[in-house]
């Protein structure tokens, strides 16, 4: 079974690079602008390693109590490499600790309140020698205003960044975004390349735009995206938690 998911997965990581690649000549890009990052969230560490042997670096999560065991698992079978976590799920103040402990970087940080959070529990790491850096973070933007789905409003989002850039604990990277159902992705997606920029243009170290999965990576890309986060197309399904 091990071999043919090796097989499976690695057929899968061509095709959706393939796909990068194509949405990136479409619109005059590098592939070397558009990072992948592989959601996954709902599968087992087995897989990540499998993709981590495939040069894949970047992987993401949406929840703590499945993130945590699961990148201690990669770390515990692969010392060394350089594979880095992201947060890119909805998270409670009081996940704030053990976050930092497992993730490089989060990317759905929506209220002043989590990013004061997660500015005191990186500042109890790096107090306990468990954490010498700070931590990445990237706006989550809401074009929709569904409080359900998270995000900050874009009527907020420099507010937001100005608070977190005031944070020594802290570093902006970017904003990311998902289009909503409701909206056409390309439509969606020009509206958060414009408030990026916006971002960006105040704090210039917010320079990557999140944005695009499985089904809209290419429109993502044609509006800029630097990160695509892509999960069903490179593990496929897993009930109704697949990314």
């Amino acid at each position: 079974m091990t071999d043919d998911r090796r097989r499976q997965i690695a057929e899968n990581l061509a095709a959706v690079r393939e796909q990068i690649a194509d949405a990136c000549r479409d619109a005059g890009r590098s592939p070397d602008e558009v990072k992948l990052l592989a959601v996954t969230k709902t599968f087992p560490a087995a897989d990540a390693l499998l993709l981590a042997e495939l040069g894949v670096t970047d992987f993401a999560e949406n929840r703590d109590q499945e993130a945590a065991p699961k990148a201690a698992e990669v770390a515990a079978a692969r010392p060394g490499v350089p594979v880095r976590w992201h947060m890119v799920g909805r998270m409670q103040r009081n996940k704030a600790r053990s976050i930092v402990g497992w993730a490089d970087e989060v990317q759905s940080v929506d209220s002043p309140r989590l990013a004061a959070a997660l500015a005191k529990a990186v500042a109890g790491a790096r107090t306990r020698g468990s954490r010498s850096e700070p931590l990445s973070v990237l706006i989550q933007a809401s074009l929709d205003g569904d409080p359900e789905r998270g995000g900050v409003p874009l009527s907020g989002l420099m507010e937001l960044a100005d608070e977190i850039a005031r944070s020594g604990e802290l570093i902006l990277r970017g904003v990311m975004g998902v289009a909503p159902l409701s909206m056409d992705p390309g439509a969606a997606f020009e509206l958060l390349s414009k408030a990026a920029a916006r971002v960006r243009a105040d704090h210039p170290t917010a320079v990557e735009l999140s944005a695009g999965m499985t089904g809209d990576l290419a429109a993502a890309i044609g509006q800029g995206s630097t990160c695509v986060r892509v999960g069903t197309g490179l593990l496929g399904y897993r009930g109704l938690a697949s990314p």
